[in-house]
């Protein structure tokens, strides 16, 4: 790998960066957090496994992550009806009415990241 590579991927993850501090900013959210919340809104009762492999993070990670979610009231945890031990997740009205507010129409995007993301939509239609 040469360092033309290295300095590309840096940029990018500086990007993504920029991008996760206005969401803290503007939702008190960081990128973990919101997709997590897009994960549990689009499969509901999942467990905490199925999200950590959702979102490629560890169990702790995950757990860290679900915890600061549900502290939040933003999900709702289940136990699940066959097993006791087993608990399920699922987003609350207000994780939805937070998830609704977080539209990348209202989020400032970097320059980069919008000519990324838009080159991709495109690209896909």
């Amino acid at each position: 790998m040469n360092k033309e590579c290295l300095s590309y991927i840096r940029s990018i993850y500086r990007t993504i960066a920029s991008f996760e501090q206005t969401l803290q900013k503007q939702f008190g959210l960081n990128i973990n957090e919101v997709m997590l919340l897009i994960i549990v809104s689009e499969k509901i009762n999942i467990s905490s496994s199925e999200i950590a492999t959702e979102m490629g993070l560890t169990p702790s990670n995950a757990s860290k992550v679900i915890a600061s979610l549900e502290k939040r009231k933003l999900i709702v945890r289940h136990t699940c009806k066959e097993d006791l031990r087993c608990m399920k997740f699922s987003i609350s009205k207000s994780g939805e009415e937070m998830l609704a507010q977080i539209d990348c129409d209202h989020v400032e995007l970097p320059e980069p990241l919008f000519r990324l993301i838009h080159s991709m939509m495109t690209a896909t239609i």
